[in-house]
């Protein structure tokens, strides 16, 4: 499995096609709706999974296609966290470009950058990219299906931008953090995207079976360090799932002490989708 997991993606096919190009961030923070705030935590507004209180922050609104994207971020009484979520709403969803055969893939404005509420610590989480995906990416045999890539990046956009294309830069692509800071079972298959950097895949994930790609949980590093995760979610997947729930696969190790998400959910509302980071556990660097 290995090998041809290795052959089959290796040389920079992996997500070879995701050139970023940003569309604008919305100068005003209005963030997210009602409905969307109360499908994160369902029930009163004065409790918050069960716990009386707790808040509700929202990142700055930003338009994607005919609609809206924002992020959300919930934390109990003692201001831990307990969610961070992006929303897509329902005009945004229904506006979305579909497959047509030759066309290109995460052109403006088909990527946007969401900037998470102050609140949101940027050691861990700086800021997030929403990628859409029309036609799929490569490798075409395994990730050819019209998706989202979902990036929570731990590093600055500036940071992001400043990451060039492989062959500029093999180095630093190929300084892989220690295997302890990545869950068991994920390879890097090679080479590096710009703006990105390099992509670990779980060997064990559907997509590596004849089930096929529906969804799944990317990491990725540059320059010795873990720069993201990334859920990897196909629309289809959305539309036959409004409600689902999965584990992230963990690392021995993390190199920032704070609070890391353990679970990804899928919430349908009646104003969208809601795709979640929660179940957040305190971990200390080693």
């Amino acid at each position: 499995m290995r090998n041809l997991l290795l052959t089959t993606m290796a040389a920079g096919l992996l997500l070879s096609s995701c050139t970023k190009e940003t569309a604008p961030l919305n100068d005003h923070n209005a963030g997210a709706s009602a409905a969307m705030v109360a499908g994160l935590h369902p029930g009163s507004s004065a409790k918050v999974l069960g716990m009386p209180g707790g808040k509700v922050y929202t990142g700055p609104e930003v338009s994607f296609k005919k609609g809206k994207v924002t992020t959300l971020y919930q934390v109990d009484d003692a201001a831990h966290p307990l969610r961070l979520a992006i929303s897509i709403n329902n005009d945004a969803w229904n506006s979305l470009d579909m497959p047509a055969p030759g066309g290109s893939n995460n052109i403006s404005p088909n990527t946007v950058i969401l900037p998470f509420h102050p609140k949101v610590d940027a050691r861990i989480f700086n800021h997030a990219e929403l990628d859409w995906n029309p036609n799929g990416h490569e490798p075409v045999q395994i990730y050819g299906k019209p998706h989202f890539d979902f990036h929570f990046y731990n590093v600055s956009l500036a940071y992001v931008d400043a990451i060039p294309p492989y062959d500029l830069a093999p180095a630093k692509f190929d300084n892989w953090p220690a295997l302890d800071y990545l869950p068991a079972n994920y390879i890097n298959p090679g080479g590096g995207v710009p703006q990105m950097g390099c992509h670990w895949v779980d060997t064990t994930s559907a997509e590596f079976t004849p089930q096929g790609f529906g969804q799944t949980f990317i990491y990725g590093t540059y320059d010795g360090k873990v720069t993201f995760l990334e859920p990897m979610i196909t629309k289809a997947f959305f539309e036959t799932h409004p409600e689902f729930k999965r584990s992230i696969p963990q690392p021995k190790k993390v190199a920032i002490s704070g609070y890391y998400p353990t679970m990804v959910e899928i919430q349908k509302t009646t104003e969208g989708y809601l795709v979640i980071l929660e179940d957040f556990v305190y971990r200390e660097a080693s």
